[in-house]
């Protein structure tokens, strides 16, 4: 979400919301959902999902485009609160590097692709398909059908989001149709690429899966081949695929576009200016060394997006890696008072 989608107090709220989610999913890490073993999937996967987000994937037949969100996968790798805190870094990595997000829409952002898959569904849909035993087909119907949902409410919570916000050019009605069917679109996709992910690591390396289902420390196994062959990949899909991503608007853009030219008569974007709007601006020209994923100075040059994927992947690894390692230490020193 941009900033000129939310009210100052709309912005502002679920900021509060979010960092209170923060404060007490790090709290939870620290007690028992976190293990060394665990540390470095959980940054792994994170550069995993930064990248994937990079790629937009065209919806035919609708001049729309989407992409992962990325909760499920990172859930189904290293457990709810963990995938939340992951999640949490690329969205924070997106907004100040690479202005991708409102400053003040952060919360807002968090909320909708963190809290509800990784808190919510995660817990409630994708854990119980799972509860009769993990099989690579109840592991697929889980991921596609968990996505799904994940992504249709976090869709609906944008458009309460603005409602509550007073977006006067996006009517709940015709904002709602429209963002709801195309985005169930973007998670049955999303989906197949979560399962598909999930059912690799669970053949290749079972005691992942069944750890983080079983909430289990993960000791006595190797985690290095499944660790190279994602970190390729999310070299790959940064630095390569990246380059390959539909021009088309995405599901939030499109829908926005399409209920602002039924409305005015005219496609538009909605902007927003002053106070808080021109100081969340402000900061993200700042901190954003590479805007939009390319160079400041020369925009077309296509060098510009592979370095961002690289950069942004190894600086999510980094951070969430660092994060978790922070937490694991303090684990052990509270543990050793």
């Amino acid at each position: 979400m941009a900033d000129a989608l939310l009210s100052p107090a709309v912005g502002m709220t679920m900021n509060v919301v979010s960092a209170a989610a923060i404060g007490i999913s790090v709290a939870k890490v620290k007690k028992n959902e976190l293990s060394e073993k665990t540390v470095p999937i959980m940054g792994v996967a994170g550069a995993l999902v930064f990248a994937g987000q990079m790629i937009n994937f065209a919806i035919p037949a609708t001049g729309s485009s989407g992409h992962i969100g990325g909760g499920i996968l990172l859930a189904g790798l290293v457990g709810g609160v963990p995938a939340f805190l992951s999640i949490t870094a690329v969205l924070i990595i997106q907004c100040l590097f690479f202005a991708d997000g409102g400053l003040l829409a952060l919360g807002s952002n968090i909320f909708n692709m963190g809290i509800i898959p990784c808190l919510l569904v995660y817990p409630l849909l994708f854990k119980p398909f799972l509860k009769g035993g993990i099989t690579l087909k109840r592991l697929t119907v889980a991921s596609i059908i968990s996505v799904i949902v994940a992504l249709t409410i976090g869709a609906f919570c944008v458009v309460l989001q603005t409602l509550l916000s007073g977006i006067t050019e996006l009517p709940f009605s015709t904002f709602v149709v429209l963002m709801l069917p195309i985005h169930v679109v973007i998670g049955l996709i999303e989906g197949i690429v979560t399962a598909a992910i999930l059912c690799f690591v669970y053949k290749m390396r079972p005691e992942i899966t069944d750890s983080t289902f079983s909430k289990n420390k993960l000791s006595g196994v190797s985690t290095k081949g499944v660790l190279v062959i994602l970190t390729v990949l999310a070299v790959a899909v940064g630095g390569v695929f990246s380059l390959f991503a539909s021009s088309n608007p995405d599901g939030l853009e499109w829908a926005i576009g399409k209920t602002t030219e039924q409305v005015l008569g005219v496609e538009t974007e909605l902007e927003a200016e002053g106070g808080i709007f021109d100081g969340a601006a402000n900061v993200q020209e700042n901190t954003a060394f590479l805007p939009d994923y390319a160079f400041a100075s020369n925009p077309d040059n296509l060098a510009g997006t592979s370095i961002s994927g690289i950069i942004g992947a190894a600086v999510t690894f980094a951070i969430a890696g660092a994060a978790g390692l922070i937490i694991t230490k303090a684990k052990k020193k509270q543990k050793a008072v």
